[in-house]
C-alpha cells in the first residue's frame, strides 16, 4: 500500500470518527465486512448481536455496515433511531429468495405447520413468521416451538442440519445462501490434507456434504468463541473469509485458513470507508420499516428472544 493510499484511509478515519461525534452515532459493522471497515466499527458481529446491542446504546443514528436485512433488523428493534444502511446495493441473495407472498402460499400449502424464520429475511417475510431463529438458536427455538411440523424459512441447509438434531418434521425452502453452496466437500477434503492439523470449522449454511467433514458446525459467534476455548493452535474457516479478520484480531497466536476462496461474499465487500464516509455525512440510505410490518415482524423477533 503506497504512502497516498495510506493517507487518504487515515484521512477517511479521521472523517468518519467525526461524523460519528456530530450524529451522536454508533457504527456497526458484521463479521463478513472487509478488514479497515471492521476496524473502524465500534462493535463487530453477527446481524441480531448487533441489532441487539443497539437498543442497549444512547445513539441517535445507528450506522449499519452489512447488508440490507440486517439494518432492517436494528431498525425493527430501534423504531425511534435512524438506521443508515452504509452501502445502499448491499443485498441478501438469500433473502431475496423468498417474499411474504411466496410464504403465504407455503402457508397455505402446510396449514398446520408452524413458520420458524432464519433472520436472514426481509421485515416482510418475518412479519407472516410466527417465531425467528439465527444459526446459532435454530435448534433451540425448533425444539421449543409446540408443534411437531416446522415450515423452515428460507434456508434449505440451516433447515437440513436442525433436522439432523430434532424428530420433529422439518418442511424445507428451497432458499440457500450462495456463498456457503460454493464450498464442496472435495475443496474441505483438500484442505483438510494440506493442513491434517487443524480444525475444521463450518456454517450451518453449509451443504450437508460439507458439514459431515467437519471438526464443529457453528455460527460465526459460536466459531469466535470455540476458537478463543479451544487448545487447538490451527483451524480451517469454512464460512465468509471476513470472519479471519476478527478471528486473528483476537487469537493473535494461532493460525487461520479460509477453505476455499469462494467462500466471499460480493454484497459485504460492497461496503468501504469512502461509501461509509458519504452515507454518513449525505445521512442517506435511511432504512424505514412501515410500522404494521415493523409491530408484526418484532413479535417474531421477540418469541425467539424469549426461547434463548
Amino acid at each position: 500500500m503506497g504512502d497516498a493510499t495510506v493517507n487518504n484511509q487515515e484521512e477517511l478515519r479521521e472523517n468518519i470518527l467525526k461524523l460519528k461525534k456530530d450524529l451522536n452515532a454508533v457504527i456497526m459493522a458484521h463479521n463478513y465486512q472487509r478488514p479497515e471497515v471492521q476496524d473502524i466499527a465500534d462493535f463487530v458481529g453477527d446481524s441480531l448481536e448487533l441489532a441487539r446491542k443497539a437498543t442497549q446504546l444512547d445513539v441517535e443514528v445507528i450506522v449499519f455496515c452489512a447488508v440490507h436485512f440486517m439494518a432492517e433488523n436494528a431498525a425493527i428493534l430501534n423504531p425511534t433511531r435512524t438506521v443508515l444502511l452504509a452501502e445502499s446495493t448491499a443485498g441478501c441473495p438469500m433473502a431475496d429468495m423468498i417474499d411474504a407472498d411466496d410464504l403465504k402460499e407455503w402457508k397455505r400449502r402446510y396449514p398446520r405447520a408452524t413458520v420458524v424464520c432464519y433472520v436472514n429475511t426481509t421485515a416482510a417475510v418475518k412479519a407472516e413468521s410466527d417465531v425467528c431463529c439465527t444459526s446459532a438458536n435454530a435448534v433451540k427455538v425448533v425444539e421449543a416451538v409446540p408443534n411437531d411440523e416446522i415450515l423452515f424459512i428460507p434456508d434449505q441447509n440451516l433447515g437440513h442440519y436442525v433436522s439432523t438434531k430434532t424428530k420433529k418434521k422439518i418442511i424445507l425452502y428451497p432458499g440457500y445462501c450462495i456463498t456457503h453452496a460454493r464450498l464442496n466437500a472435495k475443496q474441505v477434503i483438500a484442505a483438510k490434507e494440506s493442513h491434517p492439523d487443524a480444525k475444521v470449522l463450518v456454517h450451518p449454511e453449509c451443504t450437508a456434504e460439507v458439514i459431515a467433514l467437519a471438526d464443529a458446525t457453528l455460527s460465526t459467534s459460536q466459531m469466535a468463541k470455540y476458537v478463543k476455548e479451544s487448545l487447538a493452535r490451527k483451524f480451517l474457516i469454512g464460512t465468509e473469509e471476513g470472519l479471519i479478520h476478527r478471528l486473528k484480531n483476537e487469537n493473535p497466536e494461532k493460525t487461520f485458513y479460509v477453505i476455499s476462496k469462494a467462500l466471499m461474499c460480493p454484497n459485504m465487500k460492497k461496503t468501504t470507508l469512502e461509501r461509509l464516509a458519504k452515507t454518513m455525512e449525505l445521512k442517506r440510505n435511511v432504512v424505514v420499516v412501515p410500522e404494521d410490518i415493523r409491530v408484526r415482524a418484532k413479535s417474531a423477533l421477540d418469541r425467539m428472544l424469549a426461547i434463548i
